[in-house]
């Protein structure tokens, strides 16, 4: 019988938590798939004495998670505290320099500090493990490392914030403005303590770098990725991509291309009756595309204890199967600085605007289209009680660059009542 693997766990949140009840409910059913016990020497949090409703007395206790990291007893340091640097960073450094393995579900840590991290993991001869970083109980990690492994990845692609999720969906089903669905959603503790993290993009921009890291061998470029988060998409833009037979999704873009490696998180339009158009709520999409395997859609919970402590759980149980392998699917050293690229794919816009309720304010705003090389698909002009025109534009297909030039000559009509909205139109 192969000896136990002891786990130290730092923070008990939600899935510190959550691991913890898992290892103590399913110890059985942990043992016979791995071979070998799964046990929990020690713990660590901010408070001992908090009510977390699973009891603890079995388990030692450190104040410090980099004293828990280096116990003779540990040999998986569990890392749940979060965040970018601080405790989280030198816990982890502290547990590889150690000799142990780490398990992680720390997306911030990773996007900003994963090549170091990586390059240290792999000089000790450990491994750092994260399904629970990306996409909660969706094993997209998996699926990359191993199941696509064969594969040259084209695209990656998703929804993969479900805070932001939820608050479009229930924008278009109750009718609410952002700013009251907003303050719902904060309500229910959906949104992190800093909410910028997630309606800002962050969050999911955070998950995207480690795609594509993995997925295109690239070392983590959190800083190439284009970032904008969902705090401008109004009502009236649910609403008229809804018209239009769209729906507005905060979605994730990574691909590799001749100019470089393109990261976008950004709303976009995407076609109602797709997968990604009918995903409702707090759940999160991945969609993988290979050259082999064509595409594949991988969809479920992206949050929450049990979906995240499973996924926790899959990467320990790896490791107790004896499951080595770099961090990032190829060794560390031999990932590629990518140059971030600007998207050049043509693709439809959407645009909102309002213009001054004047003769030729729409005439002008289609001469500087034109002018830019931008054709109009189609065009809305909607009834006012103002001063102002709500006008809307579908674009046919164009660059980012000639739409970006087209807006910004539009000040200079003296039409504008206001800053035109865009919005990307995806629709494979």
């Amino acid at each position: 019988m192969s000896d136990p693997l002891r786990l130290g766990i730092a923070g008990l949140g939600t899935v510190g938590v959550g691991v913890v009840r898992i290892i103590r409910q399913q110890a059985a059913l942990l043992e016979a798939r791995t071979g070998r016990k799964i046990i929990i020497s020690a713990v660590s949090a901010r408070s001992k004495g908090r009510d977390r409703g699973v009891s603890l007395s079995d388990y030692g206790w450190e104040d410090d998670p980099i004293a828990l990291a280096t116990r003779d007893d540990v040999d998986v340091f569990v890392e749940l505290m979060g965040g970018e640097d601080g405790p989280a960073k030198a816990a982890t450094e502290a547990a590889l320099k150690a000799g142990k393995d780490v398990v992680t579900a720390n997306k911030a840590m990773l996007a900003i500090n994963g090549q170091a991290l990586a390059e240290l993991a792999e000089a000790e001869g450990r491994v750092i493990r994260y399904e629970a970083a990306v996409a909660g109980g969706i094993p997209v990690i998996k699926a990359l490392m191993e199941g696509l492994a064969g594969n040259e990845i084209t695209r990656v692609m998703g929804v993969m914030n479900g805070s932001c999720n939820y608050i479009l969906t229930r924008m278009e089903n109750s009718g609410k403005t952002y700013q009251e669905i907003f303050a719902e959603a904060d309500g229910l503790g959906y949104l992190e303590a800093d909410p910028q993290l997630d309606v800002g993009g962050i969050d999911a921009a955070h998950k995207l770098a480690i795609l594509s890291a993995i997925a295109f061998g690239s070392k983590v470029d959190f800083d190439g990725i284009q970032l904008e988060g969902i705090e401008r998409v109004s009502i009236e833009d649910i609403r008229a991509a809804a018209d239009m037979g769209y729906k507005i999704k905060l979605l994730g873009v990574a691909q590799k291309t001749g100019r470089g490696l393109e990261q976008r998180m950004q709303p976009c339009l995407v076609p109602d009756t797709s997968p990604l158009g009918q995903l409702d709520g707090g759940t999160n999409m991945v969609v993988l595309e290979g050259d082999a395997v064509g595409q594949i859609v991988l969809r479920g919970a992206g949050a929450g204890e049990g979906p995240t402590a499973s996924a926790v759980m899959a990467d320990i149980c790896d490791i107790a199967r004896g499951v080595r392998g770099p961090v990032f699917g190829q060794p560390a050293t031999s990932l590629a600085t990518s140059k971030a690229a600007q998207s050049q794919l043509p693709a439809p816009y959407y645009l909102r605007m309002a213009l001054v309720d004047k003769p030729g304010a729409l005439a002008k705003i289609a001469t500087v289209l034109g002018e830019a090389g931008v054709s109009i698909y189609r065009m809305r002009q909607y009834e006012h009680e103002d001063s102002s025109a709500p006008v809307l534009i579908v674009t046919h297909k164009t660059t980012h660059a000639a739409l970006q030039d087209a807006l910004s000559n539009m000040d200079s009509t003296c039409v504008m009542a206001g800053a035109p909205v865009a919005l990307r139109i995806e629709e494979g």
